[in-house]
């Protein structure tokens, strides 16, 4: 006897298959884990008698408050807040130092008078290394053009790179290495979890979101932890969001000017910190907003379950910490912005020193520039600083104040208060400016180590060019819209 009935078609399961899907509700999945979980608790205390120590029992006390619904947040935010702090605090000194060593005049006599009192360095501190180079390409007689190309472009591209990005990294990455070693980030995630499962992304997303506060690049790759393909996309192209190092000088230099000069001196640091923490909070919305709008329109997708065992509370492994946060993190990070920085500082020379018909090659980008950067409550010489700076972000404050000063090479003021007379007094600065470009530093395209990991981790041109341009036609429509509203009523 044969069936009679037609062949089911694999449509026709698939449709069934969305149907009965449906009707179990948002819910389903997370109610599965729970209930594997929840029955492999109960076989396992029917078989395995365990005896709690007081350290687990520690453990659930802490978590009881870095968890908890009303203090869990607030304890992220101060911790955070204290990490940055600490990170732009100490960073001042080593950034100082290393300015000295390879690039200012006179080496580290102006270090050794501001921070030891020394008044007479020795004369082998007194030249930094880019006074060394100039003295060198003098000696054998090298033609002048390929001294500005070498020594005053590239070499000044990568002592920026290293002075500006290394003391930052060197103390950030260790810190949150000891918080990840510690067991706390498991923490983050978990506290975060409720707002990626609302904007449909993975919860893990938490952990990559913040190590892209050290490097973007290092972000994007520690998207890895995410299972679900979809997710780790949707991480990885929302990971820019996130101010790295390379943007803090940026958006530092702009809190001291316009928002630390209005506090006392003694004050001055925590209102810079204040505001670069209100910066990563609407980085973080960005990232929920448009997370949110993937995973509902190029990206949308099933979401998975995400299921997180929180690990008990340990001592951290101070030599594992060192070689994690230094080496693989840091030193990984910086050989790829170095990389990226040598061909920037050789493209920023030659605008500066290319005269056509009686003007730099820089000038004539600004005056292409500088419509758009109207549009965009910015000038033409901010725009330039961010598409020369695609390399390395580092250096998108000097390239700016060579710009302002006419000079051939990239440079940099002595104090704030002198490059608050340059970039106000002379050149017309507002709070507009101020407010636009903290935004458009939070909502530009990704640097080019961050652009060529994204396409090391996707192996796709396609959503490497996405990742790249969607950030930045961000950028331009919000600081369009806020510099039409403020020039409209007010």
């Amino acid at each position: 006897m044969t069936d009679s009935r037609p062949p089911v078609t694999s449509e026709q399961v698939l449709a069934r298959a969305d149907e009965l899907q449906r009707k179990l509700g948002e819910r389903f999945r997370d109610q599965l884990v729970e209930s594997l979980y929840t029955e492999a608790q109960r076989i396992a205390g029917r078989a395995v008698r365990i005896s709690e120590s007081s350290w687990a029992s520690l453990d659930r006390r802490i978590d009881r408050v870095v968890t908890s619904r009303v203090l869990g947040l607030p304890i992220m935010l101060f911790m955070l807040a204290a990490v940055f702090w600490l990170t732009i605090v100490g960073s001042n000194v080593p950034s100082a130092f290393l300015a000295g060593l390879l690039m200012e005049e006179g080496g580290l006599s102006g270090w050794l008078s501001e921070y030891l009192g020394v008044e007479q360095a020795p004369a082998i501190l007194s030249m930094s290394l880019y006074e060394v180079l100039h003295w060198l390409f003098a000696v054998v007689h090298m033609p002048s053009w390929l001294t500005g190309l070498l020594v005053d472009g590239v070499y000044l591209g990568l002592g920026w790179v290293v002075s500006v990005m290394l003391p930052p990294m060197a103390i950030f990455f260790p810190i949150w290495t000891i918080l990840e070693d510690l067991g706390y980030l498991p923490r983050v995630a978990f506290n975060l979890d409720f707002l990626f499962k609302r904007a449909g992304a993975h919860g893990k997303q938490a952990l990559t979101m913040a190590m892209g506060f050290g490097c973007n690049a290092a972000g994007v790759i520690s998207c890895r932890v995410i299972d679900s393909p979809r997710e780790r996309l949707i991480a990885i192209l929302t990971n820019n969001f996130m101010i790295c190092n390379g943007r803090f000088p940026t958006i530092i230099m702009l809190a001291t000017i316009f928002v630390g000069a209005a506090f006392p001196p003694a004050l001055m640091s925590i209102a810079a910190a204040g505001t670069v923490m209100a910066v990563v909070l609407l980085g973080v919305l960005f990232t929920l907003v448009v997370s949110y709008a993937l995973s509902r329109t190029v990206l949308r997708g099933e979401q998975s379950a995400f299921a997180l065992e929180l690990p008990p509370y340990r001592r951290p492994a101070i030599l594992r910490i060192l070689r994690t946060s230094l080496i693989d993190r840091t030193l990984f990070v910086l050989m790829r912005a170095m990389a990226t920085a040598a061909p920037a500082g050789a493209v920023i020379w030659i605008l500066g020193n290319i005269d056509v018909a009686g003007k730099s090659l820089a000038l004539h980008a600004v005056d292409l520039l500088g419509p758009l950067g109207y549009v965009m409550g910015l000038d033409g010489v901010i725009l330039l600083a961010y598409v020369i700076a695609i390399p390395a972000n580092e250096i998108v404050v000097p390239t700016m104040i060579m710009v302002y000063l006419g000079a051939g090479r990239m440079t940099d003021v002595e104090s704030f208060s002198q490059l608050r007379t340059l970039l106000v007094d002379q050149h017309g600065w507002t709070l507009l400016t101020a407010v636009n470009l903290m935004l458009f530093s939070l909502l530009h395209n990704p640097c080019g180590t961050t652009i060529w990991t994204i396409f090391r981790e996707t192996g796709s041109r396609k959503w490497t060019i996405f990742g790249a341009l969607m950030p930045v036609a961000i950028g331009v429509v919000v600081t369009s819209l806020v510099a039409a509203v403020v020039r409209l009523f007010f």
